[in-house]
C-alpha cells in the first residue's frame, strides 16, 4: 500500500513541477530514482544466487547399514542419506555427498576437502576435545556385543582369554576398550563392519562390538548366522552431524534448523520407519 502511495505522490508531484516548467528535472529524479531502485534489485538477487549456488560437500562412510550403504540396485541409501536429503530440501541447500569410509571422510573433513561429515558418528567430549563440532542429536544408539548364532558364549564373563573384534574409530571400539581390563580379553581391530562379522562368523574372533541398530540390521538384510546379546547393551549416546571448521557453521545451523523441522513435520519418523520397521 505504501509502494502505491508513493506512487501516486510521485505523479502528482511531477505534474506539478510541469506546471512551474520544471518536467525535465522530474523526468531526471524519476530515472535516477529507477536506476537506483534496480541496482539495489539487481545487488539481492545477486547475493541470493551466490547463496543458492554454495554446494556443500559432505563426506559419510561406505558400509554403516542402516545408516549408509549400498543396495541391491547399487543405489547408495540410508537413514544418514535420506536425513540430509529432506534436511537439504527442507532448507534450500545444495550438497555433493561422497562416500569414502570412516576414517577417509575424517581426513577429508580435517584436510578441508569436505565441509561436513555424516556417517553415524556418536556424540563424546573425546571427539568435541580433538576438533569435532557436532549438531543436535539425530539418533540415540547402544553398543552391544555380538556372537555366533551357535556360540555358547552368554555375556562378557564368558570372554576371559578370547579374540573379540571391533571397528577401528568407533563408539563398539571404545565399549569394548572399557571392559577388556575386566574381563581379560583381548581386541582384534578392522577397517570395516562386515569383515569384522567375518571374523566372528569364521571363528577367529569370539564376538564383536558393535552399535546395537547396525548389528541387528546386519543380521536381518544379511541373513547373518550371528545373536546379538541383549543383556550386553550400554547406555548408548547420540549420533550427530559434524564439521571440523569453525567457517562451516551455516552448514551446521542449516542442519539443526532442518532437522527440528523434520521431526516436526513427521518426515524424520517416516524415514526411520522406513529402514528400522
Amino acid at each position: 500500500m505504501k509502494k502505491v502511495l508513493s506512487v501516486f505522490l510521485a505523479a502528482g508531484l511531477a505534474l506539478s513541477l510541469a506546471a512551474c516548467g520544471g518536467s525535465s528535472s522530474s523526468a531526471s529524479s524519476a530515472s535516477t530514482a529507477d536506476s537506483v531502485a534496480s541496482a539495489s534489485e539487481a545487488a539481492s538477487s545477486s547475493e541470493a544466487a551466490s547463496t543458492s549456488d554454495k554446494v556443500w560437500v559432505i563426506a559419510t562412510d561406505t558400509v554403516f547399514k542402516p545408516f549408509e550403504y549400498t543396495d541391491a540396485s547399487g543405489s547408495f541409501v540410508g537413514i544418514d542419506v535420506d536425513l540430509l536429503a529432506a534436511i537439504a530440501e527442507d532448507q534450500g541447500f545444495q550438497y555433493e555427498l561422497k562416500s569414502l569410509g570412516w576414517d577417509a571422510a575424517i581426513a577429508a573433513c580435517q584436510a578441508g576437502q569436505a565441509d561436513g561429515m555424516i556417517a553415524g558418528a556418536s556424540i563424546t567430549e573425546e571427539r568435541k576435545s580433538s576438533g569435532w563440532t557436532f549438531s543436535d542429536g539425530y539418533y540415540t544408539a547402544t553398543q552391544s556385543m555380538t556372537v555366533a548364532a551357535d556360540s555358547d558364549i552368554a555375556g562378557f564373563e564368558d570372554l576371559s582369554g578370547k579374540d573379540v573384534a571391533v571397528k577401528i574409530g568407533t563408539q563398539g571400539a571404545a565399549y569394548a576398550e572399557s571392559l577388556k581390563d575386566e574381563y581379560g580379553f583381548n581386541i582384534v581391530s578392522f577397517e570395516d563392519s562386515p569383515t569384522m562379522y567375518q571374523a566372528v562368523l569364521g571363528g577367529q574372533c569370539a564376538a564383536c562390538f558393535e552399535d546395537t541398530p547396525i548389528m541387528q540390521a546386519s543380521i536381518k538384510d544379511g541373513g547373518l548366522a550371528l545373536k546379538v546379546l541383549e543383556n550386553t547393551a550400554n547406555e548408548g549416546g547420540d549420533y550427530g552431524f559434524a564439521i571440523f571448521n569453525t567457517d562451516n557453521q551455516e552448514l551446521l545451523d542449516l542442519f539443526n534448523a532442518g532437522l527440528a523441522d523434520i521431526k516436526a513435520n513427521g518426515t524424520y519418523d517416516e524415514i526411520l520407519a522406513k529402514y528400522l520397521g
